[in-house]
């Protein structure tokens, strides 16, 4: 395995959210500074500033439209940029509600998260918003994701469980074995979920009826935070507090790859148009894992 680094924004532009684009090139948040960015994998870089700074921009992600479309948790939108490099923004209905994760449904319309009100949100290519009240409170929904079942599934960081929602809103509650395991990033692999345990070093496992299996990680400190699945039983994830990127096979076997440059603060991951994987680096930069 090959790793390796480019810059592609100083250390106070933050890095965070990495997806791969319809137009073969990987498009970044820059959480800290409030634009996006498109990188071809030969370093051709392009960012593209958003009207308010402090937007915080977060996970992004391809829709079925052919456009990335994008979280801003500090002023509550949920954002969508064109591969031309044109924006728009729609404002959540429930103020304050604190947008992340965000995913493209089998609807042909956006899910995401909102952390701060316990909710589930639907958006069309239009803009039109739906919300969907989880049965409980303080649970900060984090990141979700398509599942293989046809329903949106994601994570419950504060409630320490796994989210299963139907297109007609639906949801079911899955309770963790790990207490405090604070779950955070998730994905599909087309036959069940992963996810990540951020505050136990684990990387968990959910079927589509609900059973759980959890793998411990060599370093329990790691701090895991997204997860990617590039094929079946085979997920690679990030591992913010190790300074390393980790893989997990289906039958639990862990290998980690350290990061170039120290205290990197890797946070997204995606794969990528060359077949590489790339996580972003939250200090200003993008690793680069070439099998």
């Amino acid at each position: 395995m090959t790793v390796s680094e480019m810059s592609v924004a100083d250390k106070d532009a933050g890095p965070y959210g990495i997806a791969a684009g319809p137009d073969n090139a990987l498009w970044l948040t820059f959480a800290h500074s409030g634009r996006i960015a498109r990188l071809t994998p030969d370093g051709e870089l392009d960012a593209y500033p958003l009207e308010s700074p402090e937007c915080r921009p977060t996970v992004i992600t391809p829709g079925p439209d052919g456009a990335l479309w994008f979280t801003r948790s500090q002023d509550h939108r949920i954002g969508r940029i064109t591969t031309d490099g044109e924006t728009d923004s729609f404002p959540v209905l429930t103020p304050g509600s604190g947008p992340f994760g965000i995913t493209a449904g089998p609807d042909d319309a956006m899910w995401f998260t909102e952390m701060n009100s316990d909710r589930i949100g639907r958006i069309t290519s239009t803009g039109e918003i739906t919300e969907f009240v989880l049965p409980c409170t303080g649970a900060c929904p984090s990141a979700i994701t398509a599942g293989p079942d046809g329903a949106l599934w994601f994570t419950l960081n504060q409630a320490n469980a796994i989210g299963r929602i139907t297109v007609h809103g639906d949801i079911v509650i899955h309770p963790l074995p790990t207490p405090s395991a604070a779950p955070v990033g998730i994905t599909s692999d087309g036959d069940a979920l992963w996810f990540v345990e951020i505050a136990a070093g684990q990387i968990g496992r959910i079927s589509v009826e609900g059973a759980i299996k959890e793998f411990p990680l060599p370093d329990r400190a790691a701090k895991p935070h997204a997860i990617v699945a590039i094929s079946t039983g085979a997920c690679w994830f990030t591992e913010w507090g190790a300074n390393s990127i980790g893989r997990i096979t289906g039958s639990g076997e862990i290998t980690e790859y350290r990061l170039p440059s120290p205290s990197s603060e890797p946070h997204g991951i995606a794969l990528g148009p060359d077949g590489a994987l790339w996580a972003a680096l939250e200090t200003g930069g993008v690793a680069r894992l070439e099998p």
